[in-house]
């Protein structure tokens, strides 16, 4: 397994788009935002959206196997998050790596959904003219689910040697096609953590490492997994372990992220970032019940920022008003 996922990591360099200029200019204006102490404005939910405005989700993969059948949805997403405010627009590689697309009989379309998608964010950056706009590259410990729940299938669990390869195969395919940095999202599980978070530190990619959290049954923040109550502060420690560039509180209901960056903050001396969720999943959907209204976005993410947090954005369930309701803490910092 090793050795055939590595061979195919290869052959899809091969075949990469190289952007470094453009990426090195869009990264080095956020990084200098971030250095001045102002707020840098993350997009929000991509695979959600899409699901939102019609593409079918895939029963393995969810989002993953949607690129190539939604290409010009993907690439309108992209172009009203960047309207919205957005500085940072994220791939739609969460769910598609081939651990993901193998059980949907997609392994054979690795590289052209990825690249695709990828490829839209970049389209979708070009045509909105700004050099300062980041293209992020997803990358998730994401593994088969049980269908209609949110849990993993435990009977299909991979094998250290598959974790490795699989995501330095998505790893290195977000630095080939010329993405400004790797965000991991949803770094919630021990055993998989360290595999993810090498793979991408292996890229010599900027790292931005966010992590989810759930409250125990005394109101603890625990690791978001339900395999175990795991307390997020050790989530913490193992991600701050591998020196990310940002670390932060994502994909976690809106009222958890406070505490949650409270305990990051403790631990992490670098830039904080926070972009919740809003309703659930059940694969292979989202369930958009409940959805925070954008305002009251904007309440939690001006009590974040007070927090120290310096970048905003949403995830699951989270459109481009919500973005927008976002942009003027961003305006509020330089005022």
């Amino acid at each position: 397994m090793k050795k055939v996922v590595g061979e195919r990591a290869e052959a899809t360099s091969e075949t990469s788009i190289q952007r470094p200029s453009l990426s090195t200019v869009s990264y080095t204006d956020i990084q200098a935002q971030l250095s001045a102490g102002h707020t840098v404005i993350l997009d929000g939910g991509t695979g959600t959206e899409l699901e939102l405005r019609g593409a079918s989700m895939d029963p393995e993969a969810w989002c993953g196997a949607a690129t190539i059948e939604n290409i010009d949805l993907l690439e309108t997403i992209h172009r009203d998050y960047i309207d919205a405010g957005a500085q940072i627009i994220t791939a739609n590689t969460y769910a598609s790596s081939r651990l993901m697309l193998e059980p949907a009989g997609l392994a054979d379309r690795f590289g052209e959904l990825n690249r695709a998608a990828v490829q839209a964010a970049h389209r979708a950056r070009e045509a909105s003219g700004s050099q300062g706009i980041a293209v992020a590259g997803s990358l998730s410990h994401m593994v088969p689910m049980v269908a209609g729940a949110s849990t993993s299938d435990r009977s299909r669990n991979p094998s250290e040697d598959q974790l490795a390869d699989a995501f330095g195969e998505l790893a290195t395919l977000h630095k080939d096609e010329g993405c400004d940095l790797i965000v991991l999202e949803m770094m919630f599980h021990p055993e998989r953590m360290p595999h993810v978070m090498a793979a991408a530190k292996a890229t010599g990619l900027p790292v931005w490492a966010g992590m989810s959290v759930r409250e125990g049954n005394d109101g603890e923040p625990l690791s978001f997994t339900i395999e175990g109550d795991i307390p997020f502060n050790e989530i913490v420690e193992l991600a701050c372990a591998f020196q990310p560039d940002v670390c932060g509180v994502m994909h976690s209901p809106s009222h958890l992220v406070s505490p949650a960056i409270d305990i990051v903050k403790a631990r992490f001396g670098g830039p904080l970032m926070a972009y919740p969720d809003s309703g659930y999943f059940a694969m292979p959907e989202w369930r958009f019940e409940n959805i925070i209204p954008p305002a009251e976005l904007h309440s939690y993410g001006s009590t974040w920022q007070s927090q120290g947090v310096q970048i905003l954005g949403g995830c699951c369930g989270l459109s481009p008003r919500h973005i927008e309701a976002l942009v003027p803490l961003s305006r509020s910092d330089q005022a």
